[in-house]
């Protein structure tokens, strides 16, 4: 009867330390609040025609913007992010069981990055739009 205890225990200190590292990859993998330079931003809501005004509204303000002698200007959006995602899976039955502690860990780091390149003409309307993403 212990031995069936002893492996509940176990049983259930594996299940919820695997679902407490799935939860925490899930935050902090999420875009930050406010962060509107996304590429499905970009491919949704960015087009041909648009003003300067309706730009900055949706994408808000570049990164790098540049004049052409007739009026024209480009924009240039650069964004760079790292995320993160450390798990830790302490064996606090351990403790209970043997009097000693234990635990494991993994940290997994990757980086992506969003250029996006918008022109427009000297009404200020959007002429161009050119974007690269990439995740390392």
């Amino acid at each position: 009867m212990r031995t069936f205890w002893l492996s509940a225990i176990l049983a259930f200190a594996v299940l919820v330390a695997g679902c407490g590292a799935g939860h925490h990859a899930e935050a902090t993998q999420a875009a930050p609040e406010g962060d509107r330079t996304t590429l499905g931003n970009v491919q949704r809501n960015i087009r041909k025609g648009m003003t300067t005004t309706d730009v900055l509204e949706v994408m808000g303000s570049p990164n790098i913007v540049t004049s052409g002698d007739n009026g024209s200007e480009t924009w240039v959006y650069d964004k760079i992010a790292t995320d993160t995602v450390h798990s830790d899976s302490g064996s606090y039955w351990f403790v209970v069981v043997n009097g000693g502690e234990g635990g494991s860990g993994a940290t997994s780091e990757s980086q992506r990055t969003l250029t996006v390149i918008v022109k427009f003409d000297e009404q200020k309307k959007l002429t161009d739009l050119a974007y690269h993403s990439s995740r390392f």
